[in-house]
């Protein structure tokens, strides 16, 4: 490997991470404060026309877009590539054609493994449910500030460290998230699988990229992302069958989402409680009567303030309340779940692990993690291996930092994200996975 592309390699991925960690020191004392920066350039792209293409990962319309990290290299190109925003056509929960906005980076890198250059689809954590939340922006901007709003784009680092390996990224935004004419339907099973799988024939049909059909792509996703990407992995041979996968890493997945809300509820994140109602609301309208039933005053205003926050801001003002203070009742919202079928009936609609994968995945899961707890992500591993699933099981062991802080939940996708690339480079060369299930039993 020529002396030039180490130091490039290193340089992209520290800037990345500093930029990131720069975000989340600075956001709590910027939050309040005047705008800080300019509205986000090119809004009007992420208004979907009335009409959509009939053919699922159609590209809507393209435009370059800006990269925040960029650097030139020896060679002219600009590290780590050439972006592109992407707007596409995908199928929602309910049937419906829907809009999904994203982006699309060609890598300056060369791919030095096996056959022509790869793809992986990347799919967010948690970002939000405003429109501003949405990755592709945070490609362009990973700190925005706006006043009222404070997004950061921790998915930039992953998306760089596969840059340099060589790989074409493309990034989805998930239905409703950037997308200004619907709510964000947050950890919605099938709005995320056909999403990322939809971002896929997207980037294929892009002019002027070096992938090609016989490209081999890989699904790279952690926490929202893993369930996203999991879910890909169930619906791809139904949904997909043109697009072939050589591996899914599929990290903290909320795959159990009746046992994930007792993890979030009274965290820093309980914030995500409101973003999920709000979007099952959404797919389900009749939900609506049991939601008008069950929320106070401070609940539903709680579910309109976060239909338009990111991340940063649900932390923020909402980190370590419980959801027995939104309802009329004083149970939480796990409390109405069990009182109320109609909602367990969605609920369970939304469960990964009932079908086998179809290609080789690796569950990776925090042991101390309780946000989105570690033994249901566990569990999605025995059910896959139990399905006959190609399946690489990985615990990631730190010491148990602070029950409810998020720190459980971060550091593993920290700790684990250069294995995990790994492994799916790897898969990306054509190299077989090790199935681990035998060994399950006695994993942590």
């Amino acid at each position: 490997m020529p002396r030039s592309v180490l130091p490039a390699r290193g340089i992209i991925t520290a800037a990345a991470l500093s930029l990131v960690i720069a975000g989340v020191q600075a956001a709590p004392a910027l939050a309040d404060e005047a705008p800080t920066t300019p509205p986000m350039v090119s809004a009007d792209f992420y208004d979907p026309p009335a009409e959509l293409p009939d053919a699922d990962g159609a590209l809507v319309r393209t435009e370059p877009l800006p990269l925040a990290l960029s650097l030139p290299s020896i060679g002219g190109q600009r590290l780590p590539g050439t972006a592109t925003r992407l707007m596409y056509k995908t199928t929602d929960s309910t049937g419906k054609p829907a809009a999904v906005t994203g982006a699309y980076i060609e890598p300056a890198a060369q791919w030095r493994g096996e056959g022509p250059r790869p793809v992986v689809a990347v799919a967010p954590g948690t970002m939000g449910q405003g429109d501003s939340c949405s990755a592709s922006m945070g490609l362009e901007r990973p700190i925005s500030l706006n006043g009222d709003s404070v997004s950061v784009g921790y998915e930039d680092i992953a998306i760089y460290r596969l840059l340099a390996e060589g790989a074409a990224v493309v990034v989805t935004d998930y239905v409703g998230l950037g997308t200004t004419d619907r709510l964000h339907t947050y950890v919605n099973r099938i709005d995320g699988g056909h999403a990322v799988l939809d971002a896929v024939r997207a980037a294929r049909s892009l002019p002027g990229t070096s992938i090609t059909p016989d490209s081999r792509v890989a699904l790279y996703g952690y926490s929202q992302g893993g369930g996203a990407t999991g879910s890909a992995a169930e619906l791809q041979p139904t949904y997909a069958p043109d697009v072939p996968l050589a591996g899914a890493y599929v990290g903290a997945p909320p795959a159990n989402l009746t046992e994930v809300i007792g993890g979030i509820d009274g965290s820093a994140l309980v914030g995500a409680l409101g973003w999920s109602l709000n979007g099952f609301i959404q797919a389900n309208p009749e939900l609506q009567p049991i939601a008008d039933e069950y929320l106070n005053e401070d609940g539903k205003a709680a579910l309109e303030d976060l239909s338009t926050s990111c991340i940063g801001d649900g932390i923020f003002r909402y980190a370590f309340g419980r959801s027995s203070q939104w309802t009329t009742t004083g149970q939480t919202l796990g409390e109405v779940v069990d009182a109320e079928p109609a909602v367990r009936d969605v609920l369970d609609e939304q469960l990964i692990g009932t079908h086998q994968p179809a290609t080789a995945v690796r569950v990776a899961t925090g042991v101390q993690d309780d946000i989105v707890p570690h033994e249901q992500a566990r569990q999605l591993a025995v059910d896959w291996c139990d399905a006959g699933g190609d399946v690489t099981y990985a615990p990631v062991q730190i010491p148990d930092l602070g029950k409810g802080l998020l720190t459980n939940h971060l550091v593993p996708l920290l700790t684990d994200q250069g294995a995990a690339i790994s492994w799916l480079t790897d898969r990306l060369n054509g190299t077989p996975a090790t199935n681990n299930c035998s060994t399950l039993p006695e994993q942590p």
